[in-house]
């Protein structure tokens, strides 16, 4: 089968690799093919970091470069063409001279087994590419939140923590963007799909042309979850469909009346765009997995993959989101929740791909809120996860919608809590009546996450906290929930 040749940039110059199977991982592309060891294998899943490298690209307007930290292990390496790349073996001087992220993970005694050490150093070297290097100050609380996808078992993380905010005490260290600007320009893949085992369109019409051509194909965007089907399942992709190049489908556009945002837009991009209309939103954001795979995941990739515990999904249900889905016998429209048909299936026919989502903005009369249930704050998945977007008129619930994950085989909507809501004052009789109502709506399972019966307590809980932060309060405790615990 003819494979496509991935050219991208390392250490200043341009890696040119052919024959490279469609499904093979950057990570096995690292270890394997270029002897670059020091990027770790460790869970092969994207939760523990060890993996972790930087690629660079240019934005939109063609003059930034966009650093990303992402995890190598479910990354296909097809999809860098036309990147740079670093790894922990290319960010020290020729001379031996660390970098400010390395030196500062010595001098903070942030190492101890040092099997993690060099997805952190990468982490670290992202954040200081979009940060130290544009003279932003490093906080706690962004340091938190960049090494999120980063899992050490020694140190306790303090010292990693302090190693981020000090990078800047080093002598400053460039990249020369100027000259990584003309070398990405210069590696702009051609048009067309290239090789026939990966097809990589760069627009929407080539995107559905090729669909329509290779229905059994595997779309992939992000790779989070396919990743998984490669590491995990084992299972072999001779041919693969990759729509993050497609041009329209990668943009953020501001409507009237809602945002429309590209299916191959990162997780990363698409939550910043909804939580710039929407503030309350971003402790939500920064808890959907770790930072690297917000980075490669994708909003229309999470939405399409169909996972009954994807967090985007009721979050998106409660604002009243629409998708598109696109085909060459032209474009439909639908509500996200009418979009599953059963446990990760979904209406989508195999000539079309989803190619956008419709956001309402939001309203003055709108009081939105989302609770992520999980064992683990950071980097975990939801046991449940239920979002909540209310309109009251004169006290009354003008509208309601209500989005559920964790608690059935697809995403839900709450259709008859909703209906036992619309036109009822908003008192907190009613909530409890909803909460109870809620409560009765899903029949969710018991499984290594939660019980089910932990799931139902939890959705009723949900509602009274929702009726009591409605209130005005804000700090909610186990008295008010009447629960054991809340995480």
């Amino acid at each position: 089968m003819e494979t496509r040749t991935i050219r991208f940039i390392r250490r200043g110059d341009i890696v040119a690799l052919g024959n490279v199977p469609p499904d093979r991982t950057l990570l096995e592309l690292l270890r394997e093919d270029l002897g670059a060891t020091g990027t770790k294998e460790g869970c092969g899943e994207g939760d523990c970091g060890a993996c972790t490298v930087v690629l660079g690209e240019l934005a939109e307007d063609g003059q930034r470069i966009e650093y990303r930290a992402i995890n190598a292990c479910i990354r296909l390496a097809h999809s860098i063409d036309g990147l740079a790349l670093w790894t922990v073996e290319d960010i020290a001087a020729a001379d031996g001279t660390l970098h400010p992220a390395q030196a500062a993970m010595v001098a903070c005694h942030a190492s101890q087994c040092g099997f993690c050490t060099p997805g952190f150093v990468m982490s670290l070297f992202g954040m200081y590419q979009n940060h130290v290097a544009r003279d932003e100050r490093i906080t706690r609380q962004l340091a938190q939140e960049a090494l999120s996808g980063n899992l050490c078992r020694c140190t306790g993380y303090r010292p990693i923590l302090d190693a981020a905010q000090t990078m800047a005490h080093w002598p400053p260290v460039r990249v020369d963007e100027g000259r990584l600007r003309e070398q990405l320009r210069l590696l702009q893949p051609a048009p067309g799909n290239g090789g026939a085992g990966y097809l990589a369109p760069p627009s929407l019409d080539e995107l559905v042309q090729a669909r329509a051509e290779h229905p059994r194909a595997q779309l992939v965007a992000g790779c989070t979850d396919v990743g998984l089907a490669v590491t995990k399942m084992h299972q072999r992709f001779p041919q693969v469909l990759d729509l993050t190049r497609v041009r329209e489908l990668r943009r953020i556009g501001q409507e009237a009346d809602h945002i429309l945002i590209g299916a191959a837009v990162t997780l990363a991009d698409g939550y910043a765009a909804l939580a710039a209309q929407r503030p309350q939103l971003k402790t939500f954001a920064n808890r959907f997995a770790g930072l690297p795979i917000r980075n490669s995941g994708t909003l229309g990739g999470n939405i399409a993959n169909g996972s009954p515990i994807g967090d985007t999904m009721p979050l998106l249900i409660a604002l009243g989101a629409r998708l598109v889905l696109a085909s060459t016998r032209g474009q439909r429209e639908l509500p996200l929740e009418d979009f599953y048909t059963g446990y990760r299936r979904s209406v989508l026919a195999a000539d079309e791909v989803l190619a956008w989502i419709k956001v309402p903005r939001p309203q003055a009369t709108e009081f939105l809120r989302v609770y992520k249930i999980s064992k683990r704050f950071d980097d975990d998945i939801s046991a449940v996860c239920l979002a909540m977007g209310l309109h009251l008129e004169d006290g009354r619930v003008a509208r309601i919608s209500i989005g559920a994950g964790g608690v059935a085989a697809t995403p839900v909507r709450a259709r008859a809590t909703e209906h036992s809501l619309l036109g009822q004052p908003w008192t907190e009789a009613a909530a409890a009546a909803a909460g109870q109502s809620l409560q009765g709506e899903f029949t969710p399972i018991s499984d290594m996450r939660a019980s089910a019966a932990y799931r139902r307590d939890m959705l009723g809980s949900l509602m009274r906290r929702f009726w009591l932060e409605s209130q005005g309060m804000r700090q909610i405790n186990l008295e008010h929930l009447n629960l054991e615990a809340l995480a």
